[in-house]
């Protein structure tokens, strides 16, 4: 029978061939375990906890302001109920609308929807501008009080686009984490695997 000979190169190189692939097969199955690694996977959970905690105290930012912005709007108008010639039932009609914003208000989860943002601040925006000239004629309030109302009403408005960039930016940092970190949320299961993206203001943000 004839003798195969292998050359001394040849059998280097398919040594060496043989090396890279399981090199790279022990990579691979590394890098699997480190992403899956418990203790990764906790560091991930904890600093996703940061960046919802963040989340949640800017969302209390923007409620808060919006709430003592409700609030004013409420002392204004009875303010302006004990004013003598005051028109009772605009003022009542006024009054019943801000009563209802705080109902009608979009939630994390509804505010997916654009429409429902822009009816709250249309609705908000329709009683304000209809207050205003109520409440500050020309300018001249007719109290003191009524002046520091209005003033404090516009100021709290005016906070409004700042907050809600803010809240933006920090939805923007927990989403991006979430994505980069889907394999260790998943490996913690429970609430961490069912985790989704939180809505934006800005329209069209990723």
């Amino acid at each position: 029978m004839a003798k195969i000979l292998i050359s001394p190169v040849k059998t280097l190189a398919v040594a060496l061939m043989l090396l890279a692939a399981c090199a790279a097969s022990c990579k691979r199955d590394g890098s699997k375990s480190a992403s899956l690694n418990p203790a990764a996977a906790t560091e991930v959970k904890a600093q996703l906890n940061i960046l919802q905690d963040s989340v949640n105290a800017k969302w209390r930012d923007m409620t808060e302001n919006d709430d003592q912005k409700i609030g004013v709007t409420r002392l204004l108008l009875r303010e302006l109920k004990a004013q003598p010639g005051a028109n009772a039932d605009q003022l009542q009609a006024l009054e019943e609308a801000n009563n209802k914003l705080k109902d009608s208000r979009y939630t994390q989860q509804t505010m997916a929807s654009s429409d429902l943002i822009n009816q709250y601040d249309n609705a908000q925006e329709s009683l304000l501008n209809t207050l205003y000239p109520v409440a500050a004629p020309n300018g001249a309030a007719p109290t003191e009080n009524a002046r520091n109302f209005v003033e404090g009403i516009q100021q709290l408005d005016a906070k409004v686009v700042g907050l809600r960039v803010q809240y933006d930016q920090a939805v923007h940092q927990y989403n991006d984490y979430l994505k980069l970190h889907q394999a260790e949320l998943q490996s913690l299961g429970g609430k961490y695997a069912d985790l989704k993206p939180l809505s934006f203001f800005t329209i069209g943000a990723q």
